[in-house]
């Protein structure tokens, strides 16, 4: 506990003194010195300055390739997107959540590419920031899809190698998303997401700025027991699947299995409804 009570005062103490890693609006010299808290009208009506967070511009052609939709086109998938976006935050704001694990049965389920374009969606609505973090550690992509090549990831501070503002990256052009990506995999990854590095991860990113959407993509439930073993430490899921992929039995024994974490909702990846390869 008092390594936890460290990490949040470390981080309440330089986001007072306005070097948070992370975002900041531009706001007045006297707001910031006084570290008031960011609203959600004062994220609507200003700009973010990046300070120590490391900007990257992701290839455009890379991000297609890799199914990342761009929130301001008109592929279908875009409107499957956004109404996702619109659902979730609604679930969100009715709790008071700020947390959400991306969880899905099995590996080929899409659920990696769905956190992105999830996260670049949600970031998009200017009454909210998101850092979308790779807790994937045994087989971290985050990095890789979007063409980051992180000196230090999360893997660095867990294992107490690096700082979290070491490791934070924004992609130019998506104004209000920063992503936490993951460099190697963890042999025993699942006995430190459940120990006192993962408490103290989980609760200085909440200190940083407790109006920030989190999102956590974790591996696959019934693959490693990572999941279940961080999952006490978020306040809620999004259960990803893929039509004619998943079996049924999977996704009745992984709901089974995470029935202690609050559900906000189903995306189903590979509709054949749907004219792109979201649903």
């Amino acid at each position: 506990m008092d390594r936890i009570r460290r990490a949040l005062d470390l981080a309440r103490q330089q986001r007072e003194r306005g070097i948070d890693p992370e975002p900041i609006p531009q706001a007045s010299a006297e707001s910031r010195t006084a570290g008031e808290s960011r609203t959600a009208a004062t994220l609507f009506s200003t700009s973010i300055v990046y300070t120590n967070t490391r900007v990257f511009k992701p290839d455009p052609a890379l991000l297609e390739a890799n199914r990342i939709v761009d929130p301001s086109g008109k592929d279908p998938a875009v409107s499957a997107f956004r109404m996702l976006r619109t659902q979730v935050l609604q679930r969100l704001d009715e709790n008071d959540w700020r947390s959400m694990a991306i969880l899905s049965p099995g590996a080929d389920d899409g659920k990696t590419t769905t956190a992105i374009n999830l996260a670049v969606n949600l970031a998009s609505d200017r009454r909210h920031t998101v850092l979308l973090v790779d807790t994937d550690l045994k087989r971290p992509s985050i990095g890789t899809i979007l063409d980051i090549k992180p000196e230090f990831g999360l893997d660095d501070i867990l294992r107490g190698r690096a700082r979290i503002d070491q490791c934070l990256y924004h992609p130019e052009g998506f104004e209000r998303l920063v992503v936490l990506p993951a460099r190697e995999s963890l042999v025993n990854s699942s006995e430190i997401l459940a120990g006192p590095q993962g408490r103290e991860l989980v609760a200085e990113l909440r200190a940083r700025y407790p109006e920030r959407i989190l999102l956590f993509d974790l591996p696959p439930i019934l693959r490693a027991d990572d999941t279940l073993a961080f999952l006490p430490l978020i306040e809620c899921g999004l259960m990803i699947v893929a039509e004619r992929t998943t079996p049924r039995s999977d996704l009745l024994r992984s709901m089974e299995l995470v029935r202690n974490t609050p559900i906000v909702g189903t995306v189903v990846n590979r509709a054949t409804d749907m004219k792109s390869g979201y649903g």
